[in-house]
């Protein structure tokens, strides 16, 4: 049985196309935006998925907003809920009802750079690789177990905006691999710890993933 996915974006959405047009085992029931402009929900129409806008700013606080948020979700059926550029905190009693199926991606190769300008702060840094990272959403903001990371060189002459370019692209690569891997039951967590269950080729895509930069 496919795997069937919501959606979450706030613009965009270019992870959100990624994975629906990487072949995955999935079934996109819907994409829900907090914006009701977003580029991302007319991309959607266009593939003839079902799409929700739900403005936050509707709502007077965030506690109200995503128990509204979680009901619509929750009519989908999702096993998995992607959050593709959706630039809200979550609260807590969102994060704990969806616990163990809700996936991001954070343009830093965590723990470093959490939250905002990840970009700006590792050329302020000197650090000399970059990357993004696929993670379970947890309470503590951007430090949820890591699914799978990739690396970008930091070059001489990189500017935010063609250092955050050069991670996007990885950031491309690495989302729809692994929802792939939710979808065929092969995330555990243990620990706090992901391991990724199958043969030991497999298993090599996380270490060879800074390859590919």
């Amino acid at each position: 049985m496919s795997c069937r996915v919501v959606v979450l974006l706030s613009g965009r959405g270019s992870n959100f196309r990624a994975i629906a047009e990487a072949g995955l085992p999935i079934t996109i029931a819907a994409v829900i935006s907090n914006r009701p402009d977003a580029a991302g929900l007319a991309y959607a129409r266009d593939r003839g998925i079902a799409v929700c806008a739900l403005d936050h700013r509707a709502h007077a606080d965030r506690e109200s907003f995503d128990r509204l948020l979680a009901e619509e979700i929750e009519r989908h059926r999702p096993a998995l809920v992607v959050l593709a550029g959706y630039m809200r905190i979550l609260s807590p009693a969102f994060i704990a009802r969806f616990e163990g199926r809700l996936l991001n991606i954070h343009p830093s190769l965590l723990p470093m750079f959490p939250g905002l300008k990840t970009h700006e702060r590792a050329l302020a840094e000197g650090v000399k690789v970059h990357g993004c990272t696929v993670h379970f959403v947890t309470a503590d903001l951007d430090h949820g177990p890591i699914v799978i990371q990739a690396a970008v060189p930091v070059r001489a002459d990189d500017t935010p905006e063609i250092l955050g370019a050069r991670v996007l692209q990885q950031e491309h690569r690495i989302y729809p691999e692994a929802v792939r891997w939710f979808a065929e039951g092969r995330l555990a967590i243990e620990d706090g710890r992901v391991n990724l269950r199958g043969d030991p080729a497999s298993q090599s895509v996380l270490a060879s993933a800074d390859q590919k930069a």
